[in-house]
């Protein structure tokens, strides 16, 4: 916030508490039903999920691919000056 304020920058925030939501996932990959959600003679079909879920596995890691493509196609580098940011 300091340097933000010395160099007169601007200064933009993000909301991550719903990050793992927002990654796209590369493979096909099913869940069981919730037991709430399973109908009666349906118990045995599982659920393919289209995007990441909380707990799963490939969420971080498709988060951070989705964000680095973003950031990369709006004319953002990456850091190699710093060791701290590797």
């Amino acid at each position: 916030m300091t340097i933000v304020a010395h160099f007169d920058l601007e200064l933009h925030q993000m909301d991550v508490k719903t990050t793992f939501l927002n990654g796209d996932l590369d493979e096909d990959v099913c869940m069981e039903q919730p037991t709430s959600f399973a109908k009666v003679g349906n118990e045995d079909l599982v659920c393919k999920l289209n995007k990441s879920i909380y707990g799963l596995k490939q969420a971080s890691r498709q988060w951070y691919l989705k964000f680095d493509r973003i950031i990369t196609q709006n004319g953002f580098k990456e850091n190699t000056f710093d060791d701290a940011y590797i």
